[in-house]
């Protein structure tokens, strides 16, 4: 694949991760255009490897996607198994139907409610911890096509991106990545394109 194929197909794959990010708040149909972005910008990455001959820019990005992946099931794993403990302490026959409406008022209790909420924040804690190092790999990634395509703007993007992961505790973080990837497609619009030079020592072909 040229530089433009993989310079328009990260652009393309930006955009979509752009789109795909709002999506999630409303149509999931939307949302799974975030995941077709995500797709996309990869194969860039792949070919804008081969093309500055610079393995790490691809294996990084690759790393971020992966560990993102198992963040989203570790999260997930922690939080069933976590929210299954917690509902095992109360005091239930499980054997026996006709308690299983008192469950929720048992949930009620203030210790069971803490055990509950417990879960819920190690999930989430656990997911956190997986943004952050998906986010450092992306970051890894981008600095390095910065340095080899000379578009700084790709530098700020991965910034950008690991800002917002560390403030995603606090939700403005998801605002930052957001931003993020719309510098991530005018990055990979702005990559210039080299242009062959006519040799000027080179005798004109007789008319």
């Amino acid at each position: 694949m040229d530089l433009d194929s993989s310079k328009n197909l990260g652009g393309v794959g930006a955009i979509l991760l752009v789109v795909g990010t709002v999506g999630i708040l409303g149509s999931g149909f939307v949302g799974i255009l975030g995941l077709i972005g995500i797709i996309l910008v990869l194969i860039a990455m792949k070919g804008l490897a081969d093309y500055y001959k610079d393995g790490g820019i691809f294996n990084n990005a690759l790393y971020g996607f992966i560990t993102i992946i198992v963040g989203g099931v570790a999260f997930v794993a922690v939080l069933v198994v976590s929210v299954l403990m917690a509902i095992a302490t109360l005091p239930i026959d499980w054997t026996n139907p006709a308690e299983w409406p008192t469950m929720l008022q048992d949930l009620m209790d203030f210790g069971a409610l803490w055990g509950l909420i417990g879960s819920i924040i190690l999930a989430v804690f656990v997911a956190f911890v997986f943004v952050i190092v998906s986010a450092i790999f992306y970051r890894k990634s981008f600095n390095l096509l910065a340095a080899k395509s000379g578009v700084n703007m790709f530098g700020i993007a991965g910034l950008l991106l690991l800002i917002g992961a560390v403030l995603t505790i606090i939700l403005v973080g998801f605002v930052l990545m957001w931003i993020a990837f719309i510098l991530l497609a005018v990055g990979f619009f702005s990559i210039k394109t080299p242009t062959t030079e006519l040799n000027p020592a080179a005798p004109l072909s007789p008319s």
